[in-house]
């Protein structure tokens, strides 16, 4: 799907809107409710969607209008309205205590024009469903990424909830400025007037309570760019923007730490994992890449297994190419290396994409079972194990 598609989407179903400005709550779930989820990838016509599902309260039984599915379990609800009725406290209290009863994480409250996304917060003493968020249909291209949270792909490989931190996160923050602005902007002024006259204390406090302004606004504005919605193309995990990467003794290509929720991509993607002992990760910091092995079937990624006294699937990267180690531009002689010793004619140097080695921030512990050698398996695997004997 490209990214025009959903401006194309605002712009239909605003027509159909002018058309029937009253629209009943079927033809709304029909004409504008049921594009979008498709839109964002659950298909309608399968057993992924269901219809008027059924949620136990109490000692009666209501329905929820939407029920997402993933492996026969909902995974977000949907309650829909027609453009005829106003989204009420009512109607959402309805939908929060239909997620409570079923453990559902995920809810979208909507009557076409107007959306509320809700998370299921798990946290604290007991589960609490709060709100992300509120937007119109004719802001939908400037805050898709509300909407990269409801979407298949995001739900069935934990990048929703990375968007739900980050939603949350800015929002704080945002808030702690605005509501925290007099005081902040005083401390501001005393810093500023510390060593110099009082007499430009006003004109500093003023300044200040614009800078704060502009900072807020400018958090908000950074969580919908770091997760907007990459229509039709797969996101690279933690894509970055750094196009080389130059071999250099003593330099350092990790770029930080990553969680393997955040390891977005096909489930079934494969992923290359090598053992290594702790000396190895010279090699990987200094070339941001790996070598010298030989390697048989194409992959996209690869994981790292750290032998010895740590025993973890501990690093994760994007694969470049895969290159002879003459070709490879290592940061030191390949006689180095090999202490001297000559490299196989068929093992081979493994690039990665700049920026995207990553230390695991939740590494995959040893239980009974580790990769001796090249071992494979999937994204969606590394992403949900527990330990090694899952991966391997």
């Amino acid at each position: 799907m490209e990214s025009n598609e959903l401006v194309e989407y605002v712009e239909q179903s605003q027509s159909l809107i002018d058309v029937s400005p009253q629209m009943d709550e079927q033809n709304t779930r029909r004409k504008l409710i049921e594009p979008l989820l498709e839109l964002l990838g659950w298909d309608m016509l399968s057993p992924e969607v269901e219809l008027e599902y059924s949620v136990q309260m109490g000692v009666g039984t209501k329905k929820v209008d939407y029920a997402l599915m993933l492996e026969g379990t909902p995974v977000v609800f949907v309650e829909a309205k027609g453009i005829d009725s106003s989204i009420t406290d009512s109607h959402r209290s309805q939908l929060k205590s239909y997620m409570r009863q079923t453990g559902v994480d995920w809810g979208l409250l909507t009557n076409g024009v107007q959306l509320e996304l809700l998370k299921r917060k798990k946290g604290g003493s007991r589960p609490d469903e709060v709100s992300l968020g509120t937007f119109s249909l004719d802001e939908l291209p400037d805050d898709s990424h509300y909407l990269r949270a409801l979407s298949r792909e995001s739900i069935e490989t934990g990048e929703a909830e990375r968007i739900a931190e980050n939603i949350e996160a800015t929002q704080k923050a945002a808030t702690h400025l605005q509501e925290n602005k007099e005081s902040l902007a005083n401390e501001i002024t005393r810093v500023v007037t510390a060593d110099i006259d009082d007499s430009v204390s006003q004109t500093v406090q003023d300044g200040a309570k614009q800078f704060i302004d502009v900072l807020a606004s400018t958090l908000k504005q950074q969580g919908k760019d770091e997760i907007q919605f990459e229509w039709g193309e797969r996101r690279e995990t933690k894509e970055s923007t750094v196009s080389e990467w130059t071999p250099s003794e003593n330099k350092n290509a990790i770029a930080g730490t990553i969680s393997r929720a955040e390891l977005t991509g096909d489930a079934n993607t494969q992923v290359a994992i090598f053992p290594t002992h702790e000396s190895g990760i010279k090699f990987l910091q200094e070339n941001n890449a790996w070598g010298f092995v030989r390697v048989g079937s194409e992959f996209e990624y690869v994981a790292m297994y750290v032998t010895g006294d740590v025993r973890q699937v501990k690093y994760f990267a994007t694969v470049k190419d895969v290159v002879p180690p003459e070709e490879a531009e290592l940061s030191r002689p390949i006689e180095e290396y090999a202490d001297g010793a000559k490299i196989a004619d068929d093992k081979m140097v493994i690039r990665f994409q700049p920026a995207s080695l990553y230390e695991l921030e939740n590494p995959v512990p040893y239980e009974t079972k580790y990769p001796q050698g090249l071992r494979y398996t999937t994204l969606g695997a590394l992403r949900t194990a527990e330990t090694t004997d899952d991966i391997f």
